[in-house]
């Protein structure tokens, strides 16, 4: 039997969507081992567009893939969705990568040779959705971000602010419970990440719950709330 928790807030009518209990994680290398996280704790409820930021080796990076089910905490508890997610198998822990969580890279990992459209669907292809679904789905989503008159264009011919544009809608294309940005601007030029970032809060106002990876402090001032990891331990949340 899966455990449940509590809600953190008792007066919000949104649900719990994540939830680090005491949650550590350690590297080992040869003798050596390398405490990452150090028992961090925290709640994210539906809705919410939270920024995780603090310098390179904060721990940051670590948090986001055991959030994005990439990756197993050493120690605690992580809830998804107020499971525990110990309970889910493999087969689960795929599923939720592909339909519950939309990722958002820097480095866009998009298929330099393929068009816009075919990008966008590649998520709807694992999810063995089919085809005539995908590519109004994609075109949906294209439209959405302001690029549906690019669908047929290869993704190696458009700007690197349209590039992350059709990054994202890939991301919402199985309409995933949370967008999950790792350094979505990172190598985006000032204008061209606040328009990014703008589109983030549109997104964030439809109800997307977003939590946003980054080291820059403007970039982070675009959340609603801040959570800064230091040496492995959150230094504030607010």
């Amino acid at each position: 039997m899966s455990k449940t928790i509590k809600k953190a807030n008792k007066k919000t009518t949104r649900k719990t969507i994540i939830s680090f209990r005491n949650i550590h994680k350690s590297y080992q290398t040869g003798p050596i081992t390398y405490e990452a996280l150090k028992g961090v704790s925290f709640d994210i409820v539906q809705g919410e567009f939270v920024a995780i930021t603090g310098p390179s080796g904060s721990g940051k990076s670590t948090m986001m893939n055991i959030i994005g089910a990439l990756d197993l905490a050493t120690s605690g508890e992580y809830y998804l969705r107020e499971r525990l997610i110990d309970a889910y198998d493999d087969d689960e822990l795929s599923e939720i990568r592909n339909r519950d969580i939309g990722f958002i890279f820097q480095s866009f990992n998009l298929l330099a040779r393929t068009s816009v459209l075919k990008n966008v669907e590649r998520p709807m292809m694992y999810g063995k959705v089919p085809k005539a679904a995908r590519e109004a789905k994609a075109l949906e989503c294209l439209d959405l971000v302001g690029l549906k008159d690019k669908a047929n264009n290869m993704s190696n011919h458009i700007s690197g602010g349209q590039i992350q544009r059709v990054a994202i809608a890939r991301s919402l294309v199985m309409n995933p419970a949370i967008l999950l940005a790792d350094e979505p601007t990172g190598n985006l030029d000032t204008k061209t990440a606040h328009e990014i970032m703008g589109f983030f809060k549109e997104l964030n106002k439809q109800g997307h719950t977003i939590i946003l990876i980054t080291h820059e402090d403007d970039i982070a001032a675009f959340a609603s709330r801040v959570i800064k990891v230091k040496d492995g331990l959150i230094e504030s949340d607010k």
